[in-house]
């Protein structure tokens, strides 16, 4: 059997997180401009966002879901989701985002089309949905590079839908709190279909998890029935979330008016 305790301790992976965790540190350390403090805050979410991400990718979790629960996969793609991206967008200061934008502008240009609402929001629906065809997911199961492929497109697509709520540019803004909320709302319609076509299946879709051995008390059909459930439940209470707070910064708003 196929162990799920094990940490992933790869050049490629530890290499790249590394690379990617030093280059921010030289962002907004040495080569940061003196008119610029040291942002104490957004370097802690930055650095929460790399362990998650290592945590997603990196930790059993990975072997656990890429071998035998079609469940815990789905844990490790709402990371990537949900947690990853959101904490990394918080970690990048404003001033290091557009001073960026300032010396390229086709890369503001090209960011700006990304982060539109419709491009977001067709990417992100689209891509999240793809990845779960049988045909697809499986083959992701059984060849690193398009599992690797998946996972980095996830989490891109998902870059490109909090930047919606959090984007740290003052040049490209995130949306209004009331266009937030429409947003949010239409991409929670536009992600039930997958929801139900794994919630409410008498079929298991993934043959890696039919004959996968079991590791815990639940048959394949009832750990597809508990992923499904996973990915609605984490969709449904990040989107009131933040459905909540841009309601209640937007009331706040309209009193100060």
């Amino acid at each position: 059997m196929i162990k799920w305790t094990h940490w992933h301790t790869e050049p490629l992976l530890i290499g790249g997180i590394l690379l990617v965790a030093w280059l921010y540190a030289l962002a907004i350390g040495p080569y940061r401009s003196a008119a610029h403090s040291f942002p104490k805050k957004e370097a802690t979410y930055f650095g929460l966002a790399v362990l998650s991400f290592y945590l997603a990718v990196g930790s059993p979790l990975d072997a656990l879901g890429e071998n035998f629960l079609f469940s815990a996969h789905m844990v490790q793609h709402n990371i990537l989701m949900y947690v990853t991206p959101l904490l990394m967008l918080l970690g990048l200061p404003k001033w290091l985002v557009d001073q960026v934008f300032e010396n390229h502008n086709w890369l503001r240009i090209l960011v700006r089309f990304l982060v539109h609402p419709v491009i977001a929001g067709l990417s992100f629906t689209l891509v999240f949905s793809f990845w779960h065809f049988p045909f697809l997911y499986e083959w992701a199961l059984h060849n690193k590079v398009v599992h690797v492929i998946e996972h980095l497109t996830m989490l891109f697509v998902s870059v490109q839908m909090w930047w919606s709520m959090v984007g740290p540019s003052k040049k490209i803004p995130p949306l209004a709190y009331g266009a937030q909320i429409i947003f949010v709302f239409l991409l929670m319609v536009g992600q039930t279909p997958l929801f139900a076509f794994l919630t409410f299946s008498s079929d298991v879709f993934y043959p890696t998890y039919a004959y996968a051995p079991r590791v815990v008390d639940l048959s394949p059909l009832q750990d597809q029935v508990l992923g499904g459930v996973a990915m609605k439940l984490a969709n449904m209470f990040t989107s009131l979330g933040i459905m909540s707070v841009a309601f209640y910064k937007w009331a706040q708003e309209s009193e100060k008016s």
